[in-house]
């Protein structure tokens, strides 16, 4: 595998409370930027979610400068692009700004708030595989705003970019019997000083995918506190997992149609640093399903036993057990000349196509020469 490292971002250390994306680097013009004021962007990206379209509408973005508390005094404005958006169009890397260099004074940014309107609706496949859209309700408790504790030094002369990963998934609740769809919002946060990026593409790339790698947490045998980072592939099969801690990951692509004709692609051995984004230059190849041929022989007295040939490059052969029973697995799909044979009988040959996921049954009863 060939790895390329794309960017590398100068960034400094800030205490955090939370897990929190963020990455502060240096202007270009460093000169120019230093002792002046500090600036943050917040961009949105989302966590897989099994829906058509999640619409939430987008009111504003909302912190609080050196301060704990928990009540409504010393909030502030970051004047964020406000509208509904989609949430699942933020796939394969795609992000919305919502907040684009905004001066702050230098400090500890205490608490985020990220507030929703009550526009905000579900798009979801009925019984007749058609488009329904349901209004999403909001508990009264999260009209006010998700508030998120970060604890984050702001210093002077750096830019800060916080990157709010939306679960969809986690964040539709069905409410039992009343048939109300509840949003209850639930927002992870990572630090890019703690954290990178890997990019990559998957082929073929028209095949919807989710790209993940498998968080070991605290680095210990438990699982109880592993988690999942995923993104779903876009529209040209590129994909970014954002907030990946340093290390070393396998990246598995894995169709988002079970019934797909396709199996999970690989990457091992992907190298992640703090603050660098990873692209894997080579596509990630998703893998037609290998499908199987089994079969019965009969006609042969006994003592004699039938193989059974197929025309692969490995030039596999099996023989049939007792009872004349055979199975070839994990063949490539494709075109193949089956043939079976015995001591003393009349060869017969089968010309198939192996289907993805396909079990082909070739039942055959040979005769003596």
């Amino acid at each position: 595998m060939i790895m390329k490292i794309v960017k590398q971002l100068k960034l400094i250390l800030p205490f955090l409370f939370v897990a929190l994306f963020l990455s502060c680097d240096k202007d270009s013009e460093s000169s120019k930027i230093n002792l002046q004021e500090p600036t943050i962007s917040v961009r949105l990206v989302d966590a897989p979610g099994d829906y058509e379209a999640v619409n939430v509408e987008i009111v504003d973005v909302m912190i609080k400068m050196n301060n704990d508390n928990i009540d409504e005094n010393g909030w502030v404005s970051l004047e964020s692009e406000s509208g509904i958006v989609d949430l699942l169009d933020f796939t394969g890397g795609i992000s919305k700004v919502l907040v684009d260099r905004f001066s702050v004074p230098a400090g500890t940014l205490s608490q985020m708030r990220l507030v929703l309107g009550d526009g905000n609706t579900i798009v979801i496949k009925d019984k007749n595989d058609e488009d329904e859209a349901f209004d999403l309700k909001t508990p009264s408790a999260q009209q006010s705003g998700l508030k998120l504790k970060l604890n984050t030094v702001i210093e002077e002369g750096f830019s800060y970019d916080f990157i709010l990963d939306f679960n969809v998934e986690k964040s539709i609740v069905h409410a039992g019997n009343s048939g109300n769809i509840i949003l209850k919002p639930v927002l992870y946060v990572s630090a890019e000083v703690n954290s990178g990026i890997i990019e990559g593409t998957i082929t073929p790339s028209d095949v919807p995918a989710v790209a993940s790698v498998l968080i070991d947490d605290n680095g210990t045998p438990e699982t109880d506190d592993d988690f999942v980072i995923s993104s779903y592939t876009d529209s040209t099969g590129a994909f970014a997992l954002w907030g990946v801690p340093a290390g070393t990951y396998d990246v598995i692509i894995s169709p988002v149609d079970e019934e797909s004709d396709y199996s999970n692609g690989i990457e091992v051995g992907v190298a992640v640093i703090n603050g660098e984004v990873t692209t894997i230059t080579e596509a990630i190849e998703l893998i037609l399903k290998p499908g199987l041929i089994t079969g019965t022989i009969s006609g042969l007295t006994a003592g004699i036993t039938a193989t059974i040939a197929i025309n692969d490059t490995a030039s596999t052969s099996v023989e049939a057990d007792i009872d004349g029973i055979y199975t070839i697995q994990d063949l490539a799909p494709g075109d193949y000349t089956v043939t079976i044979s015995a001591d003393g009988y009349i060869s017969q040959e089968f010309m198939i196509t192996l289907e993805p996921a396909e079990e082909e049954v070739i039942d055959a009863t040979l005769v003596l020469t």
